[in-house]
């Protein structure tokens, strides 16, 4: 990536910002994706007479997929894009209110989805602000839909045409038990733009689903070690409107799809939309009521029932609908492998007190060679990874020191990358007290930090899930959370959300810009040492003034006798560089004294250069390079160490010894020609003054 395309980006990411922070973003004001509007496109296709034809969602073999639902798949032989009033004569959007049983699962392995859709229409406020109101297929009908989707960190709308993939005049995805109804056959469709394709939405876990539409956050139990309060838990969760999933792990490919003697399918989602506790003649027993979305199962039924009050059976078998099932509290630990909440307003869910949560939310990357530490088995790169600091000021209960708060760490965009190849990443974080020492200081902790400390808590797993979150309980005081990859040099794009129960203060770590340079000695001529002066006629020749040209000669004449150095020479660029920072008088070139002080410097770099090649390679490994730099006297931002290392690294992340001198001389040209205090620019104005001095 070249720094101008970093700087660019760098710029969209500021103004973003600046619009997330003028409401940009919320769920009122959508941000438009594509850049498609939904209102001025009706009104176009309106005015026309022309149905909308969405070709940035195009009918074609790239929406639906790439590899199973591919051009050459079976699987996509004889499929037509049609829209529902070609399907039936009286298509609906939503008949008599959205339902669980509008929801059936089609040729493509996103129950995951099926089930957070399913929990969705237990709450019309929550269902409404995925599905906007006054859309129909009768007044001012215009083959034109929208839906709104939570996406790291902001809301967007995702506009469709009502074109459907159909088989056999049968809808080949999501359809309704009815066969007139289209909502959530739509909702699938801008789902899968959302996310690049169709075979993209295959597989996955129901929270993803559930934070989609709700900006919610999850939590995940698993049911093998559940917690003692579990049934209070769901309890609560049910209560307050939170949406929850369970699962069967598989545990190997022959289990996919399995029926367990219970009649559960393995490897399905299915919605928990409702628990009751009750009384029988036998015992007091709890109650778990699940959704399938296979509607030629039966629901489970159970000779205890017959030890229910019949009014309470009655109460119990009304509530529940074609495809739900109740089961035993102790039959649903047995059965199903985790359970996943999502809690739509964060509330503390372990305590029955209604609570409001104080949330931050940061955007991050993982960087091959800048920022991509991995994690804690990594000790040389772990500190690389980016550092957010929590300040838990006041704990829960008075007179008590522990603070609650919940981490969740979102990789983002993964299914899109699906098509190249590339799936979730594997992904954890650990957190860290900071100590007295640097309290005060927010500077990006290094090295010798994480090897001398402890992780005061992490999150129980590294895995290949989109959002990893943990329920944490610590004392009241300041820690700092490094997200990471498993393994280094993985890069992707993530969110952190922290989520505690009293105000808490967040913020990212990050070096202030500041060069601490040794002072230069200028010598007069006379204090010039006399072998010094003799090698400097002979090289500058009649003039006594070094060019560009002679400059390059002479070293890589000097550097290629420093065997133990790799390097592919100086570029006429790079000794231009050098002239630049050294030439006081304007000439373009080297004299006597401008000569010595660049002699010197080098000669220093060439020290550090040695110092910090702890392998002794020749080169520098990017890790390796930011302490040297800072050795050298410079403290970059983790932004501006990433654009250092795209300038300056080999294809293998390696910085060879006249790349480390080119970089050092143009950090010292940009401290010199400034003048002032960096960390008082924008970041925007110093992005493109670096664009300009490190590409000279």
């Amino acid at each position: 990536m070249e720094p101008s395309i970093y700087a660019s980006g760098m710029a969209a990411k500021l103004r973003s910002r600046w619009d997330r922070e003028d409401g940009l973003g919320q769920n009122h004001n959508a941000v438009k994706f594509l850049g498609q509007d939904y209102e001025s496109l009706k009104a176009q296709c309106l005015r026309s007479g022309k149905l909308f034809e969405d070709n940035l969602f195009p009918c074609a073999a790239s929406s639906l997929g790439f590899n199973e639902l591919g051009p050459r798949s079976s699987k996509t032989y004889g499929v037509r894009w049609m829209r529902p009033t070609e399907l039936c004569k009286r298509p609906e959007f939503i008949v008599d209110g959205a339902t669980r049983t509008d929801i059936c699962q089609g040729a493509l392995g996103d129950c995951w989805l099926l089930a957070a859709i399913a929990s969705l229409t237990l709450n019309d406020n929550l269902l409404h602000r995925v599905v906007p109101h006054g859309q129909c297929f009768k007044q001012e009908y215009a083959g034109i839909f929208h839906f709104q989707f939570w996406q790291f960190g902001e809301w967007v709308d995702v506009v469709i045409d009502d074109r459907l993939p159909a088989k056999d005049g049968k809808l080949l995805f999501v359809h309704s038990v009815e066969g007139t109804e289209f909502w959530s056959a739509l909702l699938e469709k801008a789902y899968a733009k959302l996310n690049g394709c169709y075979e993209a939405l295959s597989g996955g876990s129901t929270s993803e689903g559930f934070e989609d539409f709700t900006g919610g956050v999850t939590e995940m139990y698993d049911l093998i070690k559940p917690p003692p309060d579990l049934f209070g838990i769901i309890s609560r969760a049910v209560e307050r409107g939170s949406l929850l999933g369970c699962s069967i792990d598989i545990t190997s490919s022959t289990d996919r799809e399995a029926v367990t003697f219970k009649k559960l399918v393995k490897g399905h989602a299915y919605s928990l939309t409702g628990v009751d506790e009750v009384s029988c003649s036998k015992l007091c027993q709890s109650l778990c009521c699940c959704e399938i979305h296979d509607f030629s199962c039966k629901p489970l039924s159970s000779k205890e029932w017959s030890y229910v009050d019949s009014s309470v059976r009655d109460r119990l078998q009304n509530r529940s609908e074609d495809g739900e099932f109740w089961m035993a509290f102790s039959d649903f630990l047995r059965e199903f492998s985790r359970v996943e909440i999502c809690n739509l307003t964060a509330d503390a869910l372990d305590n029955t007190q209604m609570k409001k949560w104080s949330s931050s939310l940061f955007q991050g990357e993982w960087r091959r060679g800048s920022t991509a530490g991995g994690c804690r088995n990594y000790p040389a790169t772990f500190w690389l990874n980016p550092q957010f600091k929590i300040s838990l000021q006041h704990p829960d209960v008075p007179g008590k020191p522990d603070c609650s708060f919940l981490v969740g760490l979102m990789q983002k965009d993964r299914r899109k990358k699906r098509q190249e190849g590339k799936d979730m990443e594997t992904i954890g974080f650990a957190l860290y007290e900071v100590p007295d020492e640097v309290r005060s200081s927010n500077v990006h902790l290094k090295r010798d930090f994480f090897l001398t400390n402890a992780s005061s808590a992490r999150s129980e797993l590294f895995i290949n899930l989109r959002e990893v979150s943990s329920r944490l309980r610590l004392p009241a005081g300041e820690y700092i959370v490094v997200p990471s990859t498993f393994e280094p040099n993985k890069e992707a794009d993530f969110v952190l959300r922290v989520f505690s129960e009293k105000p808490a203060d967040s913020e990212e770590l990050d070096d202030e810009v500041v060069a601490d340079l040794p002072k230069e000695i200028l010598l007069d001529e006379s204090q010039i040492d006399a072998g010094f002066k003799s090698l400097f006629k002979q090289l500058a020749g009649p003039d006594m003034e070094i060019s560009v040209t002679e400059l390059q000669n002479i070293l890589n004449k000097i550097i290629s006798k420093h065997k133990d150095l790799k390097t592919d020479g100086f570029t006429p660029e790079a000794c231009r560089s050098m002239i630049n920072l050294m030439d006081t008088d304007g000439s373009g070139k080297l004299g006597l004294k401008e000569f010595h002080v660049l002699w010197e410097k080098i000669k220093r770099y060439l020290t550090i250069f040695r110092q910090f090649d702890l392998d002794k390679s020749g080169t520098m490994s990017s890790y390796e390079m930011r302490i040297a730099l800072e050795s050298a006297g410079f403290k970059l931002t983790n932004h501006l160490f990433q654009l250092i290392i795209l300038r300056y690294t080999e294809e293998d992340m390696s910085v060879d010894f006249d790349n480390f001198v080119t970089c050092l001389v143009r950090l010292e040209t940009m401290f010199t020609c400034l003048r002032f205090p960096l960390q008082k620019q924008t970041t925007f104005g110093l992005l493109q003054k670096w664009k300009g001095i490190l590409r000279m």
